[in-house]
């Protein structure tokens, strides 16, 4: 569904709930769909789950949490199969064999989710789940997508300095208008990807989302969210190897969307229908 512009039209970088109380969904209007891609994460995975549900219940009666467990190599896999033992009604598991990437994990949770609209942010704490309620404070009839920008970035020196770069680089490169392009901490609409159909099995995938849902009209506002230092586990993505993968995949995205502008296909996938694809979340934060 076409739902209007956003350079110019429909894009709207507003940092609060604004508008008519009529144009605000009241609460039990709207359901949501929150989801986790999860590798590695079973030190801070137990908080980021039922911080996500203490949220959820405040805001609708309609809602459900589902966490992708991407073959993770510890006990992550215990630790959410523990999770849905003791929320049954509310968690969902859903459990990859095999690492399909970032791309695949985000991939499994979109076209798994069941609601109205779908929020994810990753599991490694970076980001406050409690901070869903400032996104769903902006859900109206007039926005289709909301986009967290981080107020500050809490990582290394070098890290903030290659995201500068990073996002100078893909917001010139793909024609985005946005503040934020990898602020892993979104709410959208489900009906989004009835016309929006990833493909990518790494942490490209952010860029293919924003550009395709831009892309196919969609209407999007930005809101501030905090961004925290990592509590648990380690990023490899600085890296020669993963750097010169991710440059590959940038590029072969580029090629795809920007010179030959392939248009957004219809969603085939399920959450068993991506194929197995061996790579590491390293690559899901820039």
């Amino acid at each position: 569904m076409r739902l209007g512009e956003w350079a110019g039209n429909g894009y709207d970088s507003g940092t609060a709930a604004t508008g008519s109380h009529n144009a605000t969904m009241a609460q039990n209007d709207f359901s949501i769909s929150a989801f986790f891609p999860a590798y590695n994460d079973a030190g801070t995975i137990t908080s980021m789950v039922i911080t996500v549900l203490l949220t959820l219940r405040e805001l609708t009666d309609d809602y459900e949490v589902i966490v992708v467990n991407d073959g993770s190599q510890d006990h992550t896999a215990a630790v959410l199969d523990e999770l849905a033992r003791v929320y049954p009604n509310e968690v969902r598991i859903i459990h990859h064999p095999q690492n399909r990437g970032y791309g695949g994990a985000l991939r499994t949770g979109f076209y798994s989710a069941a609601k109205d609209w779908i929020f994810y942010t990753d599991g490694d704490a970076q980001y406050d789940p409690r901070e869903l309620a400032n996104l769903a404070a902006l859900v109206s009839d007039d926005v289709d997508f909301i986009n967290g920008w981080k107020i500050e970035r809490n990582d290394p020196f070098h890290r903030i300095l290659i995201g500068r770069i990073y996002q100078i680089i893909i917001k010139a490169a793909f024609g985005l208008h946005l503040r934020d392009v990898d602020c892993d901490f979104r709410l959208m609409r489900r009906e989004v990807f009835e016309r929006v159909h990833l493909e990518a099995n790494s942490g490209v995938i952010c860029v293919e989302l924003m550009k395709k849902t831009q892309d196919a009209g969609f209407r999007l506002t930005e809101t501030p969210v905090h961004h925290f230092h990592r509590a648990y586990g380690k990023s490899q993505f600085f890296r020669f190897r993963r750097l010169a993968q991710v440059a590959r995949d940038l590029t072969k995205l580029w090629y795809r969307l920007v010179w030959r502008k392939e248009a957004a296909a219809p969603p085939a996938p399920t959450e068993t229908g991506a194929a197995p694809h061996p790579q590491t979340y390293a690559d899901r934060s820039h």
